[in-house]
């Protein structure tokens, strides 16, 4: 919901594509800088104690934000201050989120909790978007703000519920530096790993967003208005909800590999017929396999990693996979925006799409060989647990 009415809000105060990508720069670019520094909190305190911190700010924006539209003194720039510092408070929240996952369910249920946590991550965003745009439509972008802030205080409270084995004491803690810098050597050695980031990062960069352009397909191309931006944006959701429940029914990560290049292929294709549609309901077709993919091969991304890397690297690793993912994603906002106020939003999107197709044919061609190594490191993790 947030997501929607922000976009919504900033299109209809500029009207300017450019300013859309760069609101979607200013709320991610943070990630990009700050994640590796998250990722080593994570790996050195409490990791639930983090979260409660960091959900407790992304509560209180939202808020904030609220209060300026109800009380009609929003500008612009608001919205990038707090987009950004929401990013800032990101950095920090998705390493230690990423790697508590294990905390919480252990290494043999971790294939399922991943892809459960997709699936509850993108329910919402199949029912939150459609939402959004009969409560835009209907008494405006502010209350989408408020009921983002409030919810919250359900994800703080379980927080504080839990009852959590105790966490176990690693070696002495390395100068942060070190851990920072250990942490990036680590991923570049380590050929799956890297691999799997590199592919993406350039899917993240080059296809995911087309989201922030969505408001002009809504509202210029396929005239649709705020309720036709929800019923896009749902329909995407609803396709990434597909994706993450069919991968929650596995209980192994054979075959993974294959499914991140198969989606990263499919989505590109789809990105690319999406951008030439300009029937609203053939659009609201293609979308939920553009969902469905995109969260498919970021599911499994995550899935692997996490399934390779020793628990003591797991926060570091975490962060750059949150560079990959989300930090790419503004900096590509940011170019598409740009792209698209020159030669248009569909050719920009058409363009995204093509380069996501090269980078999944490259990434299959290298499959073979990371296939085994990738085995090996699984199989040193197992040992490791046992």
């Amino acid at each position: 919901m947030q997501t929607v009415a922000e976009a919504w809000l900033v299109y209809r105060l500029t009207g300017s594509a450019a300013l859309l990508g760069a609101a979607g720069f200013a709320s991610q670019i943070p990630v990009l800088f700050l994640a590796t520094l998250g990722g080593t909190v994570a790996d050195r305190f409490n990791r639930r104690r983090i979260m409660i911190v960091t959900q407790t700010a992304s509560m209180i924006l939202p808020l904030i934000l609220a209060a300026l539209v109800f009380t009609g003194r929003v500008q612009v720039w608001h919205i990038f201050a707090l987009a950004a510092t929401l990013g800032v408070v990101n950095a920090f929240d998705v390493p230690a989120r990423q790697s508590f996952v294990v905390e919480m369910v252990g290494k043999d249920d971790l294939v399922n909790a991943i892809a459960l946590n997709s699936s509850i991550f993108n329910a919402a965003r199949a029912i939150g978007p459609a939402v959004a745009g009969i409560l835009v439509a209907e008494v405006g972008e502010a209350w989408c703000f408020l009921l983002n802030g409030l919810s919250y205080i359900a994800v703080i409270t379980g927080l504080l519920m839990m009852k959590l084995p105790p966490r176990l004491e690693t070696d002495r803690p390395k100068p942060a530096l070190a851990d920072l810098t250990y942490g990036f050597r680590y991923v570049f050695q380590t050929m799956p790993v890297r691999d799997l980031l590199l592919m993406i990062g350039l899917v993240s960069f080059a296809g995911f967003p087309y989201s922030t352009l969505m408001p002009i397909f809504a509202d210029g191309i396929l005239h649709g208005g705020a309720r036709g931006l929800g019923l896009l944006m749902a329909s995407a959701g609803v396709g990434s909800l597909a994706g993450a429940l069919t991968l929650a029914s596995r209980s192994t990560v054979r075959g993974l590999g294959r499914i991140v290049a198969a989606s990263a292929l499919v989505f590109g294709v789809a990105l690319t017929a999406f951008s030439v549609s300009t029937v609203f309901w053939l659009s609201a077709l293609i979308l939920p396999v553009v969902g469905m993919s995109m969260i498919t091969q970021a599911a499994s991304t995550n899935t692997l990693i996490q399934s390779m890397v020793p628990d003591d690297m797991r926060g570091r690793v975490m962060a750059i996979y949150a560079m990959s993912f989300m930090g790419m994603m503004p900096i590509g906002a940011l170019v598409e925006g740009w792209i698209a106020e020159r030669i248009g939003a569909p050719h920009t999107v058409m363009i995204g799409g093509a380069v996501c197709v090269a980078g999944a044919i490259v990434f299959n061609i290298r499959l073979p060989k990371l296939r085994v190594m990738a085995r090996q490191l699984i199989d040193a993790q197992r040992v490791e647990a046992d």
